[in-house]
């Protein structure tokens, strides 16, 4: 698996996600560098997942790298399925460490949450999030739509209401496509 100290096992976690295409369009590999020009400690660069954690004073733990190899294998997932893939490597990592973990690696703006439903929220990995959710209502589907394709919408929130979009936490209900042709079959 490779050395749980260093972030080498996330990068390829990253790499093996299946829409690593939509990455491309979107700049660096984030599941392996963070973007830190927000940060004032530093000038602009990018830091892996591991320097970012060790800078802001916490170690770099086997049940921190596997919760974040989880969350960019899954994409978007609950804290039951990040733990359900978890125990498939470290059996003995429960829920409430998981959660915990979650917790601070959403605090550090490694991960980020959105809620697509009425349960637990959904994690991904933070560099994702530049992303509409898509929820089908039939069949649950999760799909994405880029910040670009809901710009009109939020220039009119903007123009009419004076309201500041958040795209990064905004989720549209409807049908998916597969969905719509099963009805009208």
């Amino acid at each position: 698996m490779g050395d749980p100290v260093k972030g080498n096992v996330g990068a390829r976690a990253w790499e093996s996600r299946p829409d690593r295409a939509r990455m491309a369009r979107g700049g660096h590999r984030a599941g392996t560098e963070l973007d830190s020009g927000d940060m004032e400690q530093e000038p602009p660069r990018h830091r892996s997942w591991d320097e970012e954690l060790r800078s802001r004073g916490y170690r770099v733990t086997p049940q921190r790298q596997l919760v974040l190899e989880a969350v960019a294998r899954l994409g978007h997932a609950t804290p039951e399925e990040v733990a359900s893939s978890v125990q498939q490597t470290a059996k003995g990592v429960n829920i409430s460490t998981i959660y915990r973990t979650l917790e601070l690696l959403d605090s550090l703006g490694l991960v980020t949450h959105t809620h697509l439903n009425h349960g637990a929220p959904t994690y991904h990995l933070a560099s994702d999030a530049g992303h509409v959710h898509l929820v089908c209502q039939n069949c649950g589907k999760i799909d994405e739509a880029s910040r670009d394709e809901v710009a009109p919408l939020t220039k009119v929130l903007s123009e009419r209401h004076g309201f500041e979009t958040n795209v990064s936490h905004l989720t549209v209900f409807g049908r998916c496509n597969d969905c719509r042709s099963k009805d009208s079959a």
